[in-house]
């Protein structure tokens, strides 16, 4: 496989998947690269014992004419391509157009517990279920905030686990309204009404959130704190998940401008998703997270502008609008309750990779001082989890990457032929 493309697509869920089929259908040379041994990204991850949606089906269906560059991990970014590392060692790859359709990972805020055995994202444990780890009979509590723990919750059931209870944190009134908004998209409200009947008889209690877990071992009993008071409640599995938050690294790294409308950043991009960056586009959740309808839609949308189809990207704007507008009405109404931030204490492990609590890090005024002081940050997920939660707390702002984006072999980044400077990622 030539190791330059005319247009590059960097993530292969649903919108990387959508943009390179739209591109290799104008006839460029299309990469796909993903660090998943599979397409299909977290939304349609494959599962080992269901078969894919067909939505799923049809776009995988669809890549005849794409190179399909699976386990591959961009590591860093150098001035004639991407530096990535597949099982076999590093790889360069160039290219004329680069679309990032990196997707978001979950917000997991820090309680007293939340680092026992046991406990996990709601979209990892989901994950995790997919990929075949057992969870038959296991008695699970599903917690956090938006739609995606019912997704969750229904992934487990079809898995065996014993949901025991979904305990949404948005209060009841500000969930009905939303609810009640669903009308004007009647797919959406079907997809939830599905969704609640495939769940039927497990408890949805809205206003709730984890306080604590308490275990040796593993998690084995969780504290609730619901608008009548704390309930405590025993559990084999905790997942925990408070929304999505845009990977936005390897834009960073490329010199992309970000948006910041909270804590989290995402990038900039103009109507038809072009990056302050000229030939470098973005769809989907790394342009602000939207959902799987407009992942597919941007992804379509950035295959024909990047190929040189602005007309087609245009024709496809009244309803990307539509969609993005969802978006917006799931990010109001769901919207965290400050006592969530309020949760973790002087004792709470914040960085699990390198054992750094809250207290160690009082009287640090930026990430890069707490990162030189404490090592927080620096461990296997690069502060994707604790940088993420402390900017979430208002502790220090996530404004910068550095590379390697993944740990990477030495052989890997000894291939690299563009050392940047530190003054590029200084703040990081």
């Amino acid at each position: 496989m030539p190791d330059r493309y005319d247009v590059l697509v960097a993530g292969a869920g649903p919108a990387g998947l959508a943009a390179a089929q739209t591109a290799a259908a104008h006839g460029a040379r299309v990469g796909l690269i993903d660090a998943q041994p599979r397409p299909g990204g977290q939304v349609w991850r494959h599962d080992v014992r269901r078969e894919a949606p067909r939505a799923a089906r049809e776009a995988f269906g669809k890549l005849r004419d794409v190179d399909v560059l699976a386990s591959h991990s961009v590591v860093a970014v150098e001035s004639s391509g991407l530096r990535v590392e597949t099982p076999q060692g590093g790889r360069l790859i160039s290219y004329g157009s680069l679309i990032l359709a990196t997707g978001a990972r979950e917000l997991l805020l820090p309680f007293s517990g939340w680092t026992l055995p046991g406990v996990t994202g709601a979209g990892g444990l989901q994950a995790l279920a997919k990929q075949g780890w057992p969870v038959a009979g296991k008695r699970v509590v599903i917690a956090g905030s938006g739609p995606l723990l019912l997704a969750a919750a229904d992934t487990l059931r079809k898995h065996g686990a014993r949901v025991l209870g979904i305990y949404e944190q948005a209060p009841a009134a500000v969930v009905h309204a939303f609810a009640r908004q669903l009308r004007h998209w009647p797919a959406r409200a079907v997809q939830a009404i599905g969704l609640r009947l495939r769940l039927a008889g497990v408890p949805y209690r809205l206003g709730s959130f984890v306080r604590r877990a308490h275990g040796g071992d593993g998690v084995q009993r969780v504290d609730i704190e619901t608008p009548t008071g704390t309930q405590a409640l025993d559990c084999d599995l905790l997942a925990v998940g408070y929304g999505l938050v845009p990977n936005t690294e390897l834009a960073q790294l490329l010199g992309c401008a970000m948006d910041y409308l909270g804590p989290h950043p995402h990038v900039s991009v103009d109507r038809l998703l072009r990056t302050s960056v000229g030939g470098v586009y973005a769809a989907g959740e790394a342009g602000g997270i939207g959902g799987l309808a407009v992942a597919r839609l941007e992804g379509a949308m950035a295959g024909h502008v990047a190929t040189g189809h602005s007309v087609a990207a245009h024709a496809l704007l009244p309803q990307r609008d539509r969609e993005r507008r969802f978006g917006a009405l799931l990010s109001r109404h769901f919207a965290l309750d400050p006592r969530l931030h309020a949760l973790a204490e002087d004792s709470t492990l914040i960085c699990r990779c390198e054992d750094v609590t809250l207290g160690e890090l009082g009287g640090f005024t930026n990430a890069r001082a707490a990162k030189l002081a404490t090592r927080c940050g620096m461990g296997a997920c690069q502060g994707r989890i604790c940088g993420t939660a402390l900017a979430e707390l208002g502790r220090f702002p996530r404004d910068g990457a550095r590379p390697p984006i993944f740990p990477a072999r030495l052989a890997t980044l000894a291939g690299l032929t563009t050392l940047p400077s530190d003054d590029a990622y200084r703040g990081s």
